[in-house]
């Protein structure tokens, strides 16, 4: 500290000023608030879709003749392209234009769902899973960038990711509780056509309410980077999914490949001094950590509703989506909680609520009144995983420039994909080495809380307040509130 300056790794603990008093209350006033509903609806019409369809996927198999062992390939033909396209779109994002790659996005999401709701057979159907996960990795990185360019680091932005967070919470749960009526009463091709209405709203409010982002005056894209990445992260989900040890080395070496050319590149896509700061690298362990651990849980505690207790799905949705709730709560109460305790504690207290609330899972039984224990504990954890969320999306995005954002959020979207495309494949390769699936469900849950919780202890330690002789690694966001430490010291 030969400058006296504390570095805060862009998550100040104390976020009230530097004064110490407390900031003023931060207001989402006017047009900002038709940017949100833009924004987050977006966001939300993306949670809606994915739950249902994740409701109906029997039915959208049998509509199209696929068999029972060939139904994971419609989730996997989304997730290939949604988690291993993110990254290169969130810096397209900055290099060409937010609003101009988010509006592609929604509008390339309307064609393939309405390809996927007109599909007459696999084929099509398939194909438009690719294209909604090409549209994803599109517009959801650019739609968060806007979020963060348009909202300026601190309480008002914690504030909107909460939102976010409540919403895509919000989104999950919609869509679980009323898929299965929807798909019931209309067909499976409701699954599909139920966000074209909110996306044909989306794309002429778009350009009055949005401006697009600035541009850099060279535009240079870092296209080995791009391929080498992008690969790499394919071949590396493909292998996880089906277990293929070929794909997993050449994922391997294509991302090893990356880093490499990126320590080169005079103009590289994901430059390595972002990649290394605390804030970026921590914040998005923490989300694959989040992700990864809570979709394989909630799988596995569905198998064990209807296959173990016998448990209708409609039931199992209700089982699910009212603890949701309060995953709907935490999003709101994290953004506030935020701006108090700082990011750092609220997404380590999240994540160990998350791991915590797991727990009594692994002692469950066969007896139907399992339930008195399961749903308080899944209402508990609900909450802790999302806001472990919240903060760990305003982690990854802090201390960053503006022409950053759309990479910073690439990141933290791309994290969000696969973990979830990877989440159940290894969880249930856990559960697959017991000869009993209940047995099997309690050890894969097991493993579930000891990640989790070992992962805590790393955040904390990787996010810790750190002395520096550099003044540019305090973020400028933040600079003002490391003077005063500085001179307390």
């Amino acid at each position: 500290m030969s400058d006296g300056r504390i570095e805060r790794t862009g998550i100040d603990e104390d976020r009230a000023g530097s004064a110490g008093s407390p900031a003023p209350p931060a207001t989402i006033e006017g047009r900002q608030r038709w940017v949100l509903a833009v924004l987050l609806g977006t966001g939300f019409m993306l949670s809606v879709d994915f739950s249902i369809l994740n409701v109906a996927l029997p039915q959208v198999g049998a509509g199209v003749g696929l068999g029972s062992s060939e139904l994971p390939w419609i989730t996997s033909a989304y997730a290939l392209p949604a988690a291993g396209l993110t990254l290169l779109f969130g810096r397209m994002a900055d290099l060409f234009g937010r609003r101009r790659l988010f509006m592609s996005g929604v509008a390339l999401l309307t064609a393939a769902s309405l390809l996927g709701g007109f599909a007459s057979n696999a084929e099509t159907l398939l194909s438009a899973r690719v294209l909604q996960g090409v549209a994803t990795a599109m517009a959801t990185p650019a739609a968060m960038s806007l979020l963060t360019s348009t909202f300026a680091e601190g309480t008002l932005r914690d504030r909107v990711l909460g939102l976010n967070g409540a919403l895509l919470s919000a989104g999950f749960t919609v869509g679980a509780l009323v898929g299965g009526t929807l798909v019931s009463l209309l067909s499976w091709r409701a699954a599909f056509f139920v966000n074209v209405p909110v996306a044909l709203v989306i794309l002429p409010a778009t350009p009055s309410l949005i401006a697009e982002s600035s541009l850099p005056d060279r535009v240079r894209l870092d296209l080995p980077g791009a391929v080498t990445v992008t690969g790499g992260l394919l071949a590396g989900i493909y292998a996880i999914i089906e277990k293929d040890l070929v794909a997993a080395v050449v994922g391997v070496l294509l991302l090893a490949a990356f880093g490499l050319i990126e320590l080169r590149s005079p103009a590289p896509l994901a430059p390595v001094r972002i990649l290394n700061r605390p804030t970026v690298k921590w914040g998005n362990f923490a989300g694959l950590v989040v992700f990864t651990m809570e979709t394989a849980m909630i799988f596995l505690t569905t198998l064990y509703l209807q296959r173990t207790l016998g448990l209708s799905p409609l039931t199992t949705g209700l089982i699910f989506g009212i603890p949701g709730l309060a995953a709907v709560a935490a999003g709101v109460v994290a953004g506030r909680a935020i701006g108090r305790l700082g990011s750092r504690t609220v997404l380590t207290v999240g994540l160990s609520v998350q791991g915590l609330a797991t727990l009594p899972l692994v002692f469950l039984g066969a007896d139907r009144l399992a339930l008195l224990v399961l749903i308080p504990a899944l209402f508990v954890g609900f909450f802790g995983h999302v806001s472990a969320i919240v903060a760990y999306t305003v982690t990854g995005t802090s201390g960053l420039a503006d022409d950053e954002q759309g990479l910073a959020t690439g990141l933290t979207s791309m994290t969000q994909q696969v973990a979830i495309t990877i989440g159940i494949p290894i969880l249930s390769s856990v559960a697959a080495t017991q000869g009993a699936e209940l047995t099997g469900i309690h050890l894969a849950l097991g493993v579930d809380v000891v990640v989790t919780l070992i992962a805590v202890l790393l955040i904390r330690f990787g996010l810790r307040p750190r002395g520096t002789s550099d003044p540019a690694a305090v973020p400028p966001a933040r600079a003002a509130d490391a003077e005063p430490a500085a001179s307390a010291n």
